[in-house]
């Protein structure tokens, strides 16, 4: 059976000898999956009336279960300073979130989940992870771990760490 990726492939193998494209092969599949993956993602938290980014980060307070700063929110989102100043303020707006003082720290503001917030995510988080499953429906439950196995291998390997 055969992906697009072995299409394309098979384009650059027929100009390029040379080249040893299995990890052209990799990354591609990596990046498509990624794509749809992150379709099926955004059209979930569509149908409840959210953006993808707007359950990373309310669902980030919530699982942490604590007010985090926000280079900690933006550490653990992986976004920029200015990203998630935008993103925070457009979550203040829909009264998910408030920003408050850090007790002994004039410059530090918390990022605190308000109820609206958790009751939100509360809201959709058994949905996403049934979409999840659904996402990798493809796999039997040895497969699932392999792939699991090796994508954190693999993460662990190009320095992702807690």
């Amino acid at each position: 059976m055969r992906d697009s990726v072995d299409e394309f492939l098979g384009q650059w193998a027929a100009l390029r000898t040379d080249l040893d494209l299995d990890a052209m092969g990799t990354v591609g599949r990596l990046m498509r999956l990624s794509r749809f993956v992150g379709s099926g993602l955004k059209d979930y938290f569509a149908e409840h009336g959210m953006e993808t980014w707007e359950f990373d980060v309310l669902a980030t307070l919530r699982r942490t279960d604590r007010p985090l700063t926000a280079k900690e929110l933006a550490a653990s989102v992986m976004i920029g300073s200015a990203a998630l100043t935008n993103r925070v303020d457009r979550l203040v707006a829909r009264e998910f979130v408030r920003r408050e003082a850090v007790p002994g720290n004039r410059r530090s503001l918390h990022i605190v989940l308000t109820e609206a917030g958790r009751d939100q995510v509360d809201a959709v988080i058994e949905g996403h992870v049934q979409n999840q499953r659904k996402l990798l429906s493809g796999l039997d439950q040895e497969s699932h771990r392999e792939l699991d196995h090796l994508l954190r291998t693999l993460l662990l390997s190009l320095g992702d760490t807690p």
